[in-house]
């Protein structure tokens, strides 16, 4: 084995060499597969299919749900994106060297710029050779399907000397009151959020990426969802959550270039070059108690939320997008909306002016057999600047002082570093790996 000069991780003399495994049976080496399935460089058949085009949501991919969303750009896809309908959200440890990182993350970045253009995977076509795309989605549209790479808090540990690449806003979640998270089913080295109109589309493309991945990481959990609780602009219309609540109303507008620099982007000049024009993605297995919450009257859901069931305005107005006051009073002299009411303590009235880009998708993962309950709820997804003076201190908040909290139970958590966007010749990950 020889090893790089320039990184000290092993690699092999020649990459595209059979060698041997413990039993002495032939196997092909990591870097040979990817050769061999024609993903090895990053962008080199590929800069003609998504092209070098700049922000995601054109008025092509809002109108037309079976259109491709651009995958290259100066952010990534899938952050603000108008919502698409189905979730497939999948972690990964690293289990190869760095060297086998680098390369994986640049086959990655081609198959992810083919699959989001509605292209399946080439590479390798002979009778003795494994399919080089899975065909679940042949035939199928783009429908509008995103894939967003994440970093994780263990990528940055002494195993690929990427400590001193370490933001200091990556940061671990703290623990928040009610907790209740099962380690199998939270963090993560790598993340990839596959957002699509199509389930089949988005399971079709974690399924490839994972393939792709064998040798060098392995699935750590997976988690589908449907029904999107957030919606990106003031032109969608608010979807509503298992509660039967519309959710996202003020959600931040993704058309407003000033509120995402404010909120969402990383800028220049933050402690780590390589995540300007990145974000940070925090996700939560939130699940809710619905059979408690049905056995609620429906006034005590509409002061545990702080809006009318029916319509969506806030307690004491008439429509969905009525200004929220939270001083306004009722005709006793109270609070329309309670102090507890979940949109009051979430508002960034309430919490110095932090807000969140939202991006949450409904779950149902059959029965509970412990209960003999739903389990179901929300994949809470949201994206923003800086986790420690948004995420955090709002959930600090919520956990303490929202009435909501007493139907919901925080089942998994996630925190990751999203880079920017990818670019022909620059794969995803550039600047860190």
């Amino acid at each position: 084995m020889s090893r790089r000069p320039d990184d000290g991780h092993a690699a092999p003399a020649d990459p595209a060499q059979a060698r041997g495994d413990s039993a002495g049976r032939p196997t092909i080496s990591r870097r040979a597969l990817l050769t061999r399935s024609g993903l090895v460089a990053a962008g080199a058949a590929t800069a003609g299919l998504a092209g070098v085009l700049g922000p995601e949501s054109t008025a092509a991919a809002v109108d037309d749900p079976a259109s491709a969303i651009p995958f290259y750009g100066p952010h990534q896809a899938g952050i603000t994106t108008p919502v698409q309908q189905r979730l497939v959200l999948a972690a990964f440890d690293v289990t190869g060297s760095r060297a086998d990182l680098v390369d994986l993350l640049a086959a990655w970045t081609d198959a992810a710029a083919r699959l989001t253009a509605g292209e399946p995977l080439e590479g390798a076509t002979g009778a003795e050779d494994p399919p080089s795309d899975t065909g679940e989605a042949a035939g199928l549209p783009a429908s509008r399907l995103t894939l967003t790479l994440g970093f994780g808090p263990t990528l940055f540990d002494d195993r690929l000397g990427r400590g001193a690449r370490r933001p200091a806003a990556r940061e671990p979640l703290p623990p928040f009151p009610g907790d209740a998270l099962a380690p199998a089913r939270s963090d993560g080295d790598l993340c990839i959020q596959a957002c699509a109109d199509d389930p089949q589309v988005a399971f079709h493309a974690v399924h490839n990426l994972t393939r792709l991945g064998l040798g060098t990481v392995q699935l750590r959990w997976m988690q589908s969802g449907f029904g999107p609780t957030a919606s990106a602009g003031p032109s969608r219309a608010t979807p509503r959550n298992l509660l039967g609540f519309r959710d996202g109303t003020r959600n931040l507008d993704v058309t407003d270039p000033g509120a995402l620099r404010r909120h969402v982007w990383v800028q220049a000049g933050s402690d780590q070059a390589w995540m300007t024009g990145g974000t940070y993605l925090v996700a939560r297995r939130i699940r809710t108690h619905l059979e408690q919450w049905d056995r609620s009257p429906l006034a005590e859901q509409e002061r545990t939320i702080g809006r009318v069931r029916a319509t969506g305005a806030p307690l004491g107005s008439r429509h969905e997008h009525d200004p929220v006051d939270l001083a306004a009073l009722d005709s006793h002299g109270m609070p329309h909306i309670p102090d507890g009411a979940h949109i009051r303590q979430a508002a960034p009235a309430t919490n110095h002016g932090a807000a969140l880009l939202r991006r949450g998708y409904s779950y149902a993962d059959g029965m509970d057999p412990a209960s003999g309950e739903l389990d179901a709820g929300l994949l809470f997804l949201c994206f923003q600047q800086d986790p420690r003076t948004q995420f955090v201190a709002i959930q600090q908040r919520l956990a303490g002082q929202d009435a909501l909290h007493e139907y919901l139970t925080h089942t998994a958590s996630a925190l990751f570093a999203c880079p920017p966007g990818a670019r022909p010749g620059r794969p995803w990950g550039h600047g860190l790996i």
